[in-house]
């Protein structure tokens, strides 16, 4: 050991008032890093330490004294002493002190020279680990910064083997005898640009181990199908032969263990024998009715053992046949009433849909913040039957104070010569042939679809009851071509004056859900209405 300057204890004792404690006793090879942790509950602030020399000083220091203590190789941090660079100048006692010097523990800090072999002796950490069988070694940590020290970084762990040049491993898969030996590693760190170390020597001693027989699971087999019926007991064995004491069989439910609790409605028991060189085991797991919920799980049986890597054997629960037959017959049964509801549905659909609509009361402002639900213009019909002044008045005044629709109107609500702002403020287009002798021409009608088609606007045409085959004229192609792009509805006449036909259902279920309640219900409007019109 080499000696150097020490502050006597009780000098420090004396001029402190502090009564005494046995020193904490540290050793430092000359060149490495030093930690002191002082393990008093007090703020950073409030904690002093005093060095050999007697300076006192905390992480709060001035400026100049941390510059100095840092050119030194000296660092406070909260509650730990880092010495960077041990010397003989760094030899001697520490203590860590709280302000109102209530709580004091002492460090005494060796430090020896490279070479010395009584340091070797103390610094030196045993290891045991037994051949053909994994091995880690484990780096020491006494003594090191915490991982929350600022500016020190660590830059990881580099092993060696006493009497070997190149860099050695620390985990041995299968360690053999010739793996004993002195390992040395070398924990490193960095700090304003300069790296520091600190290394441990791990003493590793490699022992023959026992040859233990291999333990195995007899029974179940992997995967094997276990058929039961559903509320009864079963009990399912799983049988093992093992060589060591230690070696345990047990059942999982997933990845949860299955308790031995026999008031659970799933739970395992455990016995076992003792043979001439083997130990037979057996783990039942019992069920006390089985569930469908059971049915549903995967259950493992496990061999967990100190000298072999864990084998598991997973089960599968199956119903009996007559619980398959039954679960077919149902999903059957299910099938066939799937179909009929979706074929119910699909042939009732305006109907239900008009019926949910009046039922729930589904009004309000449409999301898209278009003004009017319909914009109502006529078109010339090429089958020369169209809907006369009485009859447009009527279907304005049903959809409006009937069905409580918002309706835009030329004329009315916009000028004669502005389609597309009505067309633009409405959700849709509503096209019904007229006698007019304003009707709009091709040119017009195509101005209208590009509109429609811009600004997303729904397209209903109306077209009237006829067998004659289409005109030819550019504007009824126009139409035709209309009617191929949107939902068409068909004017029967008369017969289409009834609220409860066809021809009011269909209307009804091609326009969204009016913003406003009707002012009148459905069932109020009568044909004699209709005379009011005309």
């Amino acid at each position: 050991m080499v000696k150097g300057h020490l502050t006597p204890l009780f000098l420090l004792t004396f001029l402190s008032g502090v009564e005494l404690l046995k020193p904490k006793v540290l050793y430092v090879r000359e060149g490495e890093m030093v930690v002191l942790h002082c393990h008093l509950e007090a703020e950073d602030p409030g904690l002093f330490w005093t060095l050999p020399s007697g300076q006192r000083m905390n992480q709060t220091s001035d400026t100049s004294a941390s510059a100095d203590q840092s050119q030194k190789g000296v660092l406070i941090h909260g509650q730990s002493l880092v010495v960077l660079h041990a010397s003989l100048s760094h030899q001697g006692n520490y203590s860590c002190t709280l302000g109102n010097a209530s709580s004091q523990i002492w460090f005494r800090l060796t430090v020896y020279s490279a070479e010395s072999s009584e340091y070797k002796e103390k610094n030196q950490y045993p290891a045991t680990c037994f051949t053909q069988e994994p091995c880690m070694l484990y780096c020491p940590a006494a003594n090191i910064p915490c991982t929350n020290i600022s500016g020190i970084n660590s830059r990881g762990i580099t092993w060696s083997k006493e009497g070997e040049t190149s860099i050695s491993q620390s985990h041995f898969p299968s360690v053999q005898q010739n793996d004993s030996g002195v390992y040395t590693c070398n924990r490193s760190y960095t700090y304003k640009g300069q790296t520091y170390y600190k290394t441990f020597a791990v003493v590793l001693h490699v022992q023959i181990s026992e040859q233990l027989g291999e333990s195995v699971i007899l029974s179940p087999k992997q995967n094997q199908e276990f058929q039961v019926d559903r509320g009864a007991t079963v009990v399912i064995d799983c049988k093992a032969v093992v060589t060591s004491e230690a070696d345990e069989v047990f059942w999982l439910s997933g990845k949860s263990f299955v308790e031995k609790d026999d008031s659970l409605p799933v739970f395992y028991n455990y016995s076992w024998e003792q043979g001439a060189k083997d130990i037979e085991m057996t783990a039942s797991l019992i069920f006390k009715k089985v569930s469908e919920d059971d049915l549903l799980r995967n259950y493992t049986c496990e061999l967990q053992s100190d000298h072999q890597i864990s084998t598991f054997v997973t089960i599968v629960l199956t119903p009996k046949a007559r619980d398959v037959f039954v679960s077919v017959i149902i999903c059957i049964v299910g099938i066939i009433v799937v179909v009929f509801v979706a074929t119910a549905a699909f042939k009732f659909k305006i109907d239900i849909a008009l019926f949910l609509r009046d039922t729930l009361g589904c009004y309000g402002t449409p999301p898209d913040g278009k003004k009017y639900d319909a914009c109502l213009m006529f078109y010339q019909s090429s089958s020369g039957v169209e809907l006369g002044k009485a009859d447009r008045k009527w279907l304005e005044s049903v959809l409006e104070e009937r069905f409580g629709y918002s309706l835009c109107l030329q004329g009315r609500d916009i000028s004669e010569d502005n389609e597309s702002e009505c067309i633009e403020q409405s959700r849709t287009l509503v096209l019904f042939p007229s006698s007019s002798d304003s009707h709009p021409g091709s040119d017009l009608l195509l101005k209208i679809w590009a509109v429609v088609a811009e600004k997303n606007t729904c397209l209903i045409l109306i077209k009237p009851e006829t067998k004659q085959a289409s005109s030819t004229e550019s504007a009824s192609e126009v139409v035709q071509h209309l009617s191929r792009a949107g939902n068409c509805v068909v004017w029967k006449g008369r017969s289409s004056m009834e609220l409860k036909s066809s021809f009011w259902k269909l209307l009804r279920f091609h326009l969204s859900a009016p913003q406003h309640p009707p002012k009148l219900l459905p069932e109020e409007l009568t044909l004699a209405d209709h005379c009011q019109h005309v």
